[in-house]
């Protein structure tokens, strides 16, 4: 009966059946957790740019203190940057007087001293006379005669190294050949010539060459082959 009337919630334990008894396992305690941090409002960009501001201010002075150096050195006057020179254009310079020595006056009677120039199959008949330095080539000027620097150069070398730029009038009746040919024969009927007028430059016309005459030619064609020395393609079958 007393076991009927216990009360109805309790369970009855039963005895352990051998060996000592095993305490029950406590309960496992679980860590408390934080409680959620409360979030933080947001601010706008209006709202944080005065801030800011508020903050650079405040940070400014601080450092204006500790370089006394750098704010001397910032309330100096800054000083306008020297724009770099501009490049000044080359001025022509004015053309140098060439020195030319005086041309010896002509023998009584002799209005012209002629002479002759040959290179490759060019002949130049070449006639000078005491003047200002004119240079005609069949009644041409020679700037316009010859268009090649190069030839013009080899036309003005007797009168170069004879230093009688301006002293002598010329002029020249050149045929056959071309231009680099007729521009050799006109410089050595030009030496030529220039030796006649003046004995004492031809020590410095011999010197450059200008009096031997230049013996180099094109060398004929030969029968059975395709030029001077070139023969024809060989083809054994």
């Amino acid at each position: 009966m007393a076991d009927a009337q216990e009360k109805p919630g309790r369970k009855k334990q039963s005895a352990p059946t051998g060996g000592e008894s095993k305490p029950a396992p406590a309960a496992e305690t679980q860590p408390a957790q934080p409680a959620a941090a409360e979030p933080k409002p947001v601010q706008s960009a209006a709202e944080t740019r005065p801030a800011q501001a508020a903050e650079a201010k405040s940070a400014q002075p601080a450092a204006t203190e500790s370089k006394p150096v750098q704010a001397a050195a910032e309330t100096k006057p800054a000083q306008p940057a020297e724009s770099p020179a501009a490049p000044q254009a080359a001025q022509p310079q004015p053309p140098q007087e060439v020195h030319s020595r005086t041309a010896p006056p002509l023998p009584e009677g002799v209005r012209f001293i002629w002479a002759v120039g040959r290179r490759k199959k060019a002949v130049a008949r070449i006639r000078i006379k005491p003047g200002s330095g004119k240079i005609l080539v069949n009644k041409r000027e020679m700037e316009k005669y010859f268009l090649h620097e190069r030839d013009r150069n080899a036309v003005l070398e007797p009168l170069s190294a004879a230093q009688m730029l301006k002293s002598y009038d010329v002029w020249a009746n050149v045929n056959g050949g071309g231009y680099t040919g007729q521009a050799g024969a006109v410089t050595m009927g030009l030496a030529r010539a220039l030796c006649k007028a003046a004995p004492e430059v031809e020590a410095d016309l011999r010197s450059r060459g200008l009096l031997t005459r230049d013996a180099r030619m094109k060398e004929r064609k030969k029968y059975g082959q395709r030029g001077a020395r070139r023969r024809f393609q060989f083809s054994k079958r």
